[in-house]
């Protein structure tokens, strides 16, 4: 691909002339709504998921424009040669192989899924709880999946999540817990990250005061040959590690995307059993080959991905919220706020050029309708701001035990979906201007048959695919996170001035900052006091 940005392209001029075209007051959403078969035109369908952008500030010839910088960009070209193994992570010099996760073509992940399986099998009844220790893409993706499940599928055993190096996080998990009956499942690609080995430590501390071998009640998923894995070991027979079992996890997958990898696998089918993670595997894998294969006219996630650009480019949002209408999906948003703000928050583009434009907005959202009572006001009359509305169409319990106003809970809970869309979209007048509504806020809605592990891997993908898509537009590497680095690198000098202090009382904390001094301070007197 020729070195460009997206910038200096023609079709990125044809937008900036659209954006100022559709500010008028002419293109209100109130009359692009008035459009005939607006809906139609601007929604798509892929299988049981459906994308409903026609409450976008667009039009066919925005539509057009972003397709041509789709095209410009060569962007389904990047996300084949990214499905090809190639090295898209230029940063790094890695592929990206998330999708291989759930589409049966790597042999190693294979190979990990099957000892899954008949791990999975072997435990029986040894354990009843199961606790995931990471921080992070090590726990994110899983938390979101568990809760995501837990209303359709048979919890066999209960994940807790200990991520927090937080005291109070660790005493709140083990107030859960029976000992003796509970796995933990560490979770760290290089067995380095100071926060998950810090409550190992705990956790170990834990067992051996519970007066159990940590050994029976420990397994890692980490990378091969990392300080954690212990499977060499354990498949040569000489039986020497100091924890139950090792499972590998790739460099070529990141943390965020990893919850198809051996990270999300092994813990959520120690939750549900194997075979509802490997349909959970498939709905992936279905919307993987959608991204793919499909038109980009009629791609979703790409599609998705446009949008997102041309609302933060050239609409200028600065920001944008995602409301699962499913009080199941509620851990979707945290997990899309890591997996989209460190993918595409980057300062330099593949080309080692500093990008001159928006990479990446903030992402946060809650589910609806709590969020009604929440930040809605704002939403509706403060500075404005994109919405992805999740609606599904069944729920995970289905017993009706009464009905208000002539509705169920769920029916109610759709009204004010559909009415929140309609809301934002219009306005509405007012001679009070403490009550006028200027409308003219755009959403999108996106909406799953159910909460079945087909239509929950179907979601995760497609936001997957619309990062990477956004990313690959943007001539940014989704992949890499050094952003992450500089405050690790300042930690471990402070964890140090603190270990020194541990070890003579009299030690005078060697740092610069004044404020950061007396805070030490503050903290050894509060841990003496």
């Amino acid at each position: 691909m020729e070195p460009k940005l997206i910038s200096s392209l023609d079709a990125y001029h044809r937008l900036k002339l659209d954006a100022d075209r559709l500010n008028r007051q002419e293109f209100h959403l109130k009359y692009l709504l008035e459009q005939e078969n607006r809906f139609e035109r601007f929604s798509m369908r892929r299988g049981d998921l459906w994308f409903d952008f026609s409450k976008q500030r667009l039009d066919q010839k925005t539509v057009d424009h972003l397709l041509e910088l789709a095209k410009a960009r060569e962007t389904v070209e990047q996300f084949r040669a990214m499905a090809d193994g190639q090295k898209v992570n230029t940063t790094e010099q890695r592929s990206a192989m998330h999708m291989d996760a759930r589409n049966g073509s790597h042999p190693e992940m294979n190979q990990v899924n099957q000892r899954i399986r008949s791990f999975v099998q072997d435990v029986g009844d040894i354990f009843s709880d199961v606790v995931v220790v990471g921080i992070g893409g090590s726990y994110l993706g899983t938390e979101f999946v568990y809760q995501a499940l837990q209303s359709s599928c048979k919890v066999i055993r209960p994940l807790h999540f200990l991520s927090n190096v937080d005291m109070d996080d660790f005493a709140a998990v083990i107030k859960k817990i029976n000992p003796q009956k509970t796995l933990w499942v560490v979770v760290s690609k290089s067995y380095t990250t100071m926060e998950t080995l810090a409550n190992l430590a705990q956790v170990t501390a834990f067992l051996k005061a519970n007066h159990l071998e940590p050994r029976n009640h420990i397994v890692t998923i980490t990378a091969k040959g990392s300080p954690g894995d212990q499977s060499e070991a354990k498949s040569s027979g000489e039986d020497n590690g100091d924890i139950l079992a090792s499972f590998h996890m790739f460099d070529f997958i990141g943390g965020r995307y990893s919850v198809t990898s051996a990270v999300g696998v092994l813990p959520l089918s120690l939750c549900f059993g194997y075979p509802v993670i490997e349909r959970f595997l498939k709905g992936c894998g279905d919307m993987d080959q959608h991204a793919g294969n499909a038109e980009p006219k009629s791609n979703m996630p790409l599609t998705a991905a446009l949008i997102s650009i041309w609302n933060s480019h050239f609409l200028e949002y600065p920001a944008q919220a995602i409301i699962p209408y499913s009080s199941a999906l509620s851990r979707l948003s945290p997990h899309i706020q890591q997996l989209y703000m460190e993918s595409l928050g980057k300062q330099a583009s593949i080309y080692d050029s500093r990008v001159e434009y928006p990479t990446g907005v903030i992402i946060f959202g809650e589910p609806g309708t709590n969020a009604q009572h929440s930040f809605f006001q704002l939403a509706h009359q403060g500075a404005p701001f994109p919405i992805d509305f999740i609606g599904v169409l069944s729920p995970g319990s289905t017993k009706i035990w009464s009905t208000y106003q002539g509705v169920t809970n769920h029916q109610e809970l759709w009204a004010n979906l559909l009415a929140q869309t309609q809301a934002l979209a219009l306005g509405k007048t007012d001679d009070n201007i403490h009550k006028v509504f200027e409308g003219n806020r755009p959403s999108s809605t996106i909406v799953i048959k159910d909460l079945g592990p087909e239509s929950v891997g179907a979601l995760l993908a497609f936001y997957e695919a619309r990062t990477v898509f956004e990313g690959f537009i943007l001539g940014i590497n989704p992949f890499d996170q050094f952003g992450v680095e500089l405050g690790k690198t300042m930690a471990k000098a402070l964890r140090g001035q603190m270990a020194l202090k541990n070890g003579s009382p009299d030690h005078q904390f060697d740092v610069n900052d004044p404020a950061t001094r007396f805070y030490l301070n503050e903290l050894f007197k509060a841990g003496r006091d």
